[in-house]
């Protein structure tokens, strides 16, 4: 029996109405906002289990895009179902399969040409939540040309070494009482990474805080939380500001 992997109900989160617009890059939309001036400094942002679509992600996107970059979520699932609140828990392993966050080299690369040819992005960040914090760990182990990374809550999947080698700053965002990272991977992670890792990194873990808690609108916040969440969102911008 597979724990659930969020406390929250994602069915009671209020909507979201979005400030960018959808593009179609190659074989995938995406969901791109812009700041109001000209920049050559762009994030891209990996959703969770819950796709591009979600209003959680859209608002970050717009967030980060606040701060003075291009900003983009991709649909990493290609335009497969996401993970839905009415699916079965037994079923999670299976979907997992064939939503596996170690295979998005490829929309990763074009998302990048996209940014780099169409939008002149010089500098790109990347950044990413749940599924999409495994997908960043792994991307800045493969891309050299993610300039910086912020992995939020991304499950420690490989304990090979070759995991820890990261290519360029990552920042690792981690909820103390999130049930599906134990406090005991986060430990090897730092161990592994202060022998392997050649460039910045940091490791954070924010108290009493679940799986999935840095996405929430505030609206959605629950005032015991509001500080940590809006913490976790400062330090992973001003980790972006620094490198991009």
């Amino acid at each position: 029996q597979m724990a659930d992997p969020f406390l929250y109900d994602t069915g009671e989160r209020s909507q979201y109405g979005c400030l960018g617009h959808e593009v179609q890059i190659e074989h995938i939309k995406a969901y791109v906002c812009r700041p109001s001036f000209f920049t050559d400094k762009a994030v891209i942002v990996i959703h969770d289990i819950f796709g591009w679509l979600f209003p959680d992600i859209r608002y970050i996107v717009d967030l980060i895009a606040g701060h003075g970059y291009i900003t983009i979520c991709p649909d990493f699932f290609k335009g497969t179902d996401p993970w839905k609140t009415t699916d079965h828990w037994a079923d999670f392993a299976d979907w997992m399969k064939h939503h596996d966050p170690m295979k998005v080299d490829k929309e990763a690369d074009v998302v990048l040409k996209y940014l780099k040819e169409q939008c002149g992005a010089k500098k790109i960040g990347i950044v990413g939540f749940s599924w999409g914090g495994m997908a960043v760990h792994h991307l800045m182990l493969k891309n050299p040309q993610l300039t910086a990374g912020v992995s939020l809550y991304g499950r420690i999947i490989r304990d090979s070494e070759e995991r820890y080698n990261l290519l360029n700053p990552t920042f690792f965002i981690f909820g103390e009482k999130d049930h599906t990272i134990s406090y005991d991977q986060i430990t090897l992670l730092e161990e592994k990474l202060k022998q392997y890792c050649r460039v910045a990194y940091k490791i954070k873990v924010y108290p009493g805080q679940v799986h999935g808690f840095a996405q929430l609108k505030p609206e959605d916040m629950k005032p015991d939380d509001k500080p940590y969440i809006e913490e976790a969102r400062k330090d992973m911008m001003d980790w972006i500001k620094m490198f991009i």
